[in-house]
């Protein structure tokens, strides 16, 4: 084949190949434009009536509303969320299957345990964060103690003695209690249970002394006089409960909340994942989502799946670091 042969054979093939990804492109912002064709299954990988479902099936109703599909919820709980994480990882890769994924399924699970059966982000296509909230440190009212300082001074006068429950190993509550003792050089024993409504048992009973857990949660038992709350785990107090004290206030720096987020299989289209974002950042700025957000406790956060991406990236090395220090590393 001749120079000349071959430079316009060259050519015919990077028109071709233009032409294909030109095309390729027209056809995923069609499928955009009239996404979703059919009901969208939205997975939670934890049970029915836990702070992450509540807040899902508020979203779905309000994207069913908004694009005249329905939005399934499915609850597939196990294993701390990594079932159902497993399940939307192995979906198709087209939009119809998301995830709420939380801090436990997709920042505090993959630095703590290096045999998850799903990569954090490699397996997923992060769409945007959906809300934050505290959690929030409780104990049993027969623990003298009044003050997230009274505490740290009993545990310090008794070196595990005293136990703290939570949610399951690996989770973001049990970590919250490990980062707490990390900052306040005391001892506690860890016990984990299959799920809240266990931990809580065993806390109302006083089987258990401590438990870090949600605060839509624990927060109406504290209000009842069943457990007695001590402080919030974000940086600043919630105005939920305003009176009540950021355990920053006293431990430096402490900081420890909860977060849910949308996300789906890797490799989705990037055109239906800008879709559903904007389309999720419509819902939360609806003034009706925002109050039954804060009633819960919960401040609305969108943003874009790129920055949704590095904030769960920073968040993981963040666990890491505390898991590390801690030596907690599930095999």
């Amino acid at each position: 084949m001749t120079t000349r042969a071959m430079a316009a054979h060259a050519s015919g093939l990077l028109l071709t190949l233009a032409g294909l990804t030109l095309h390729g492109a027209a056809q995923a912002q069609d499928e955009a434009r009239t996404f979703p064709e059919k009901s969208v299954r939205w997975v939670i990988p934890f049970p029915a009536g836990g702070a992450t479902d509540v807040v899902a099936r508020m979203v779905a109703q309000k994207l069913t509303d908004q694009w005249g599909q329905p939005v399934v919820v499915e609850n597939r709980a196990g294993a701390t969320g990594s079932i159902g994480s497993q399940y939307v990882a192995a979906a198709a890769a087209d939009g119809y299957t998301l995830l709420m994924g939380t801090a436990s399924t997709h920042a505090v699970a993959p630095a703590v345990n290096a045999n998850l059966p799903y990569k954090n982000l490699a397996d997923f296509t992060p769409i945007t964060l959906v809300a934050t909230f505290p959690n929030l440190l409780v104990v049993h009212p027969s623990l003298p103690v009044h003050s997230v300082a009274d505490l740290i001074a009993l545990l310090k006068a008794h070196p595990d003695r005293y136990n703290f429950a939570s949610t399951g190993t690996g989770g973001s509550v049990h970590m919250a209690g490990e980062l707490f003792k990390l900052k306040t050089s005391t001892r506690m024993t860890h016990v984990p249970y299959k799920g809240s409504s266990e931990a809580l048992a065993d806390l109302l009973s006083g089987r258990v002394q401590v438990e870090f857990d949600n605060m839509t949660t624990v927060w109406p038992l504290a209000q009842k006089g069943r457990l007695r709350a001590l402080g919030v785990t974000s940086l600043k107090r919630t105005p939920l409960a305003p009176d009540l004290p950021a355990i920053a206030e006293t431990v430096p720096d402490f900081d420890a909340p909860s977060w849910v987020g949308i996300f789906a299989p890797a490799r989705t289209p990037a055109a239906i994942v800008q879709k559903i974002a904007a389309s999720v950042s419509q819902v939360m700025q609806q003034p009706d989502v925002i109050k039954k957000l804060h009633e819960l406790g919960a401040t609305p956060v969108t943003d874009s799946p790129a920055a949704f991406a590095a904030f769960v990236e920073h968040d993981t090395e963040r666990w890491r670091d505390v898991a590390a220090k801690a030596g907690i590393r599930l095999e």
